[in-house]
């Protein structure tokens, strides 16, 4: 029981609750957010990585469920993202170890998240842009656009392999892409959209790395006790909150 209570503990529940709230809220940040905070706590970023997609799995499904009651996926949108994530999420992890030795593959990952931490910080400053263009749609009534297949498909897959590789873009790239595609999509219907694909591409990305790299209960379970329970809360405030604020508040920290 020792060796799952460590110094970083409190540290990583407060950071997963924090993050997780984010997730709930907004449907991206989770990997943006997480996967930097656990490397400036010392945490190498191949580990990472790995755990922070297993958590992901666990936590991106509670804000899934309270949206998916609230009836606000498109679920054939959904699963043509899933198709085309799913095999290049999987992917990820073998990619990343075909690169050489340990310290190869550290500084590997540690490269490729500063490029998709700067891809994600330019992608929501101009979903923000996009949505003070657009307005603001907020009826949740009127008929969702019809679903193009091939290029959600495309959208599915290259977010998959980044997200493979740095768990980071599941949320922030994928949901971009959403809003150029379909950008009479509601609020609520893209970020209900982007938690229910997420999980199966975060699932398969985590499966990839636990099979190649393992798992570290100690950073894990923190992850999973303060991230679901955030998660759950953001997603009961997504209502109550303004998303333009929380877009602009988190470009400037990936900034």
């Amino acid at each position: 029981m020792g060796d799952l209570i460590t110094a970083d503990t409190p540290g990583l529940l407060a950071v997963a609750f924090l993050v997780g709230i984010v997730i709930g809220l907004t449907g991206m940040g989770g990997g943006a957010l997480m996967t930097p905070a656990l490397i400036f706590l010392g945490i190498p970023p191949t580990a990472a990585v790995a755990n922070d997609l297993v958590a992901a799995a666990v936590n991106k499904s509670v804000g899934a469920a309270v949206h998916y009651k609230h009836g606000s996926p498109n679920l054939r949108l959904a699963m043509w993202l899933i198709l085309g994530s799913v095999p290049t999420a999987f992917a990820g992890a073998w990619i990343i170890a075909a690169t050489g030795e340990p310290e190869d593959q550290q500084a590997f990952v540690k490269k490729a998240i500063g490029v998709a931490l700067l891809l994600a910080a330019s992608t929501l400053t101009m979903r923000i842009y996009l949505e003070m263009r657009r307005g603001d749609y907020t009826d949740d009534g009127r008929p969702d656009p019809a679903v193009r297949p091939l290029p959600t498909f495309l959208v599915g897959a290259l977010g998959g392999l980044l997200v493979g590789l740095t768990s980071v873009g599941s949320g922030s790239l994928i949901m971009i892409s959403l809003l150029l595609l379909y950008p009479t999509l509601s609020a609520r219907r893209l970020v209900g959209t982007d938690l229910v694909q997420a999980i199966p591409l975060v699932l398969s990305a985590a499966i990839s790395h636990v099979m190649v790299s393992g798992m570290d209960w100690a950073i894990l379970l923190p992850l999973i006790i303060g991230g679901s329970p955030g998660t759950f809360l953001g997603a009961r405030l997504a209502g109550f909150v303004s998303q333009s604020i929380l877009r602009r508040g988190i470009a400037i920290v990936l900034a």
